[in-house]
């Protein structure tokens, strides 16, 4: 079995719906870091110091190849990643390697096998 690691920055508000668009379409879990911060294109504005910038999350999945894309898109729908400037990004890098999944194994194959 060959996997992809999902990596997800979103503002806070929208790392539900991004957790639960991703376990519809077939990821089987995900590790939130919270307090994560950014900058873009335009400079963080700040008040006697203090930053404006909203609250990011970073959510890992580590999903099968075959679904990774899937998956993707349907983060990319919840979390309005192209439509609303400056909501997050999200890319799939490559694994080589993965241990501590095997209770995963079983359901994942399953879900492989009836995509394919």
């Amino acid at each position: 079995m060959h996997f992809k690691m999902i990596i997800v920055f979103v503002e806070d508000d929208k790392t539900e719906d991004v957790m639960d668009a991703a376990r519809e379409a077939g990821a089987t879990g995900a590790t939130v870091i919270t307090n994560a911060r950014g900058d873009g294109l335009n400079v963080s504005k700040t008040f006697l110091g203090l930053s404006l910038e909203t609250q990011r999350d970073v959510i890992l999945f580590l999903v099968e190849q075959h679904l990774s894309r899937h998956i993707l898109e349907r983060i990319n729908e919840a979390g309005e990643l192209d439509t609303k400037p400056g909501t997050g990004i999200a890319f799939q890098v490559d694994v080589e390697d993965a241990v501590g999944i095997m209770h995963q194994a079983q359901e994942i194959s399953q879900d492989v096998e009836e995509l394919l």
